[in-house]
């Protein structure tokens, strides 16, 4: 297996974009080749076209290349997209035609019925949809790969265990939403000051199907929803990064709370066995102390790539209730769609005509 993978970034000055620059540099199987963004940025040295905004420097090899259009022609294997969703999804389309495997983070194919929707944990082997898209779309070699949106991750990982265990039946979950969400520069300061935004705009849809699919399963050929009903409630609150979610479930099976803590906290899955580089050693972690987890200290557990759980205990209407909490630009966005590549290239789509 060639681990010397030629990657593209589109949208690579936006706030997604920069953190996969960040997230990839030094990566063992992925170098970035191509940098791509809106015209008004592309023939710019990335240091002239990107605002930087982590904490961290910008990677010298990214300094180095000049931004083009997002248009095939790029030179690399694979492009992550972290383009805005009200550009992405032909763009996305138009790479996969041109033999690219694409790698979103967008929302536009999150639902589509002949793509995969991939937390690596969780749905690995939804990835056996590939080839049937390719038939259906006339792709050659490219293909379209997404991860979902940065909420429904946190929450499907927390649940995955569960839900193996035990079955799941109804899911109430209540986001507290950091602002990084929202991207750059996000919410104006006197929304957010003093205040707490009880919407964003199709966020609760998002967790309640994608949530569905991503626990359902894949026959090659189509998806099969899970059986089961999620409820959510989003909100927008004044943290820059994390995500904190409250979440009640009722069960199939009647089970005492230490099993649900020791389900959650012996839970791995094919990316710890296959030990790809940005797969968490444990994805979940469960804290016992009262007040945890919390944004500030919680966060960048594992690299900001686990899901940190809390406060497990009944719920008095339906089973049991626990706080989940995700970095919601690692793990939510650009490390996911970095994990998805992993598991694509260690299952051999990467490799394949590329």
């Amino acid at each position: 297996m060639s681990n010397n993978i030629r990657v593209g970034i589109l949208g690579a000055t936006g706030a997604v974009g920069q953190r996969f620059v960040q997230l990839l540099e030094g990566h063992p199987w992925f170098t970035v080749t191509a940098l791509a963004a809106s015209e008004r940025s592309a023939g710019k040295s990335y240091p002239e076209a990107a605002t930087w905004r982590l904490d961290t420097p910008m990677p010298e090899s990214a300094k180095d290349l000049i931004v083009q259009p997002c248009t095939p022609g790029l030179p690399c294997d694979l492009v992550f997209s972290g383009l805005d969703s009200s550009i992405a999804g032909p763009i996305e389309q138009a790479f996969a035609a041109a033999g690219y495997a694409v790698i979103s983070n967008s929302k536009n194919h999150r639902m589509d019925d002949d793509i995969p929707l991939l937390i690596p944990e969780v749905n690995p082997d939804h990835t056996a949809i590939i080839p049937y898209q390719q038939r259906k779309r006339g792709f050659d070699r490219g293909f379209i790969a997404t991860n979902p949106n940065c909420s429904t991750i946190g929450l499907t990982l927390a649940l995955k265990p569960l839900a193996d265990q035990f079955g799941l039946r109804t899911v109430i979950v209540t986001t507290m939403q950091a602002l990084s969400g929202a991207g750059y520069p996000g919410v104006p300061s006197l929304e957010i000051l003093d205040n707490v935004l009880p919407y964003i705009g199709e966020e609760e849809e998002k967790m309640e199907r994608e949530s569905l699919k991503l626990l359902g399963t894949c026959d090659g050929k189509r998806f099969e929803a899970a059986a089961m009903v999620v409820s959510a409630q989003c909100n927008r609150v004044h943290v820059q990064d994390g995500h904190m979610e409250c979440v009640s479930v009722s069960l199939e099976k009647q089970v005492e709370t230490e099993d649900v803590i020791e389900a959650l906290q012996s839970f791995t899955a094919l990316p710890q066995e296959l030990a790809l580089p940005f797969a968490p050693a444990q994805p979940i972690i469960v804290r016992d102390e009262p007040d945890r987890p919390q944004p500030r200290f919680d966060r960048n557990m594992e690299g900001g790539m686990a899901v940190v759980v809390g406060r497990v205990r009944p719920c008095p209407v339906l089973d049991f209730k626990f706080v989940v909490l995700s970095h919601n630009t690692i793990r939510g966005a650009a490390g996911a769609a970095i994990l998805n590549a992993e598991l694509l290239q260690a299952q051999g789509y990467l490799s394949n005509g590329q």
